[in-house]
């Protein structure tokens, strides 16, 4: 079923929009770019008017000059004609490249630089003539309009005002010289053109956070859009598991399948379950091959009754390495000494058993309490107390 806008009440997340960007949805005002283009044409009247004056004074002076023969001949009075359009084109040019980046200029202070061809692309849902309705009639595009008659108002009536108040400068501008109209004409121009970009300025302070908002309001997001984005992005949370499950099934085989090779396992007796191996030549300390709690340390216990592997019971040892220790790591230093005689208690017992005698009776060996997890929490309680 579709969404309808009330269930979209989340802002957007920055994916969405990215992805928005990519599909040329970026907030445009228009009236910053009225803005842009009355400020540029105020600067260029501003800048470049008295230079523009008399460009066009001497213009008009060379275009309106005839004699009797360019009269009398009609090839002289095109060569004149073009010869005005190719002197008049540099100042339109100049005129239009510079309204074209004031254009650019308001787009990049709107929204950024955002190339994309993706609006440009042919879809068929252009064609519908009924979707094509409800943009036309939508809220966004009645106030699209009833903004731009706003302005268009705004604009007209201070140009009426404007012109009212100077209709008998205006007046006297055909008692003039040329040059002096010309110089009057720039300066009403200029000052009217003022007002103008007083006008446009303030709808643009208005105009630039409100698309920013509107577009942030049309792109709100659903719960469910919310829940997709997230399995999108971080995917599925039961397949995730269920790989993290496997993997943890494989670490756990491939840690089974060492403890045959071990030369003992320290136990905890039903807790924990600690295999250690040490090889002279290629290590440098003893190793943990494997460890596991509960259930996993029994199994590790069976595995190594069935290929012979000494299990010592231990308690403290066991609870030391299994909280200090992982597998493939070697032991810590503080535990080198213990360990180093459960190793020397397996090597008798490995000569004792080939010469068919009794087994020595293990080791009694000490842990420091730093290190024993069970003797830390004694050593708290007995603080408290």
């Amino acid at each position: 079923m579709a969404e309808s806008a009330q269930d979209r009440n989340l802002p957007a997340s920055a994916r969405k929009i990215s992805k928005a960007r990519g599909e040329g949805q970026v907030a445009r005002s228009r009236e910053l770019a009225h803005f842009a283009a009355f400020a540029m044409a105020g600067s260029l009247i501003v800048g470049f008017g008295p230079q523009a004056a008399a460009a066009l004074r001497q213009l008009l002076g060379s275009g309106l000059r005839f004699d009797a023969a360019s009269l009398a001949d009609e090839g002289q009075m095109l060569a004149q004609l073009g010869t005005l359009v190719w002197r008049t084109l540099p100042l339109v040019a100049g005129f239009g490249a510079a309204m074209m980046l004031a254009a650019l200029a308001s787009g990049l202070l709107a929204g950024g630089w955002n190339f994309t061809l993706k609006p440009l692309q042919p879809r068929l849902d252009k064609l519908d003539p009924f979707a094509g309705l409800g943009r036309i009639v939508s809220r966004q595009q009645l106030g699209e309009t009833l903004k731009a008659v706003g302005l268009a108002i705004v604009l007209l009536t201070i140009g009426a005002l404007y012109l009212r108040a100077r209709l008998p400068q205006f007046a006297e501008l055909a008692g003039l010289s040329a040059d002096h109209a010309l110089a009057t004409t720039v300066a009403l121009l200029r000052n009217g053109l003022l007002l103008l970009l007083l006008a446009v300025a303030a709808m643009a302070l208005v105009d630039v956070p409100l698309q920013r908002q509107l577009l942030l309001g049309r792109l709100k997001m659903s719960h469910d859009e919310v829940k997709k984005e997230m399995k999108d992005v971080e995917g599925n949370v039961e397949v995730k598991a269920k790989v993290r499950a496997r993997m943890r099934e494989m670490a756990s085989r491939r840690m089974l399948a060492a403890v045959p090779q071990a030369d003992l396992v320290v136990m905890n007796p039903t807790h924990y379950a600690v295999a250690l191996k040490y090889e002279e030549a290629t290590m440098s300390a003893p190793r943990v091959v494997a460890k596991g709690a509960d259930l996993l340390a029994l199994r590790i216990r069976d595995i190594a009754a069935e290929a012979k592997v000494p299990v010592l019971q231990m308690p403290p040892l066991a609870r030391a390495l299994y909280a200090h220790t992982e597998v493939d790591q070697e032991i810590p230093a503080a535990l080198f000494g213990a360990v180093a005689q459960v190793l020397a208690w397996v090597y008798q017992l490995h000569a004792v058993v080939a010469r068919g005698g009794d087994a020595p009776p293990p080791p009694s060996v000490q842990v420091p309490p730093e290190f024993d997890p069970a003797a830390r929490g004694r050593g708290a309680g007995r603080a408290e107390a």
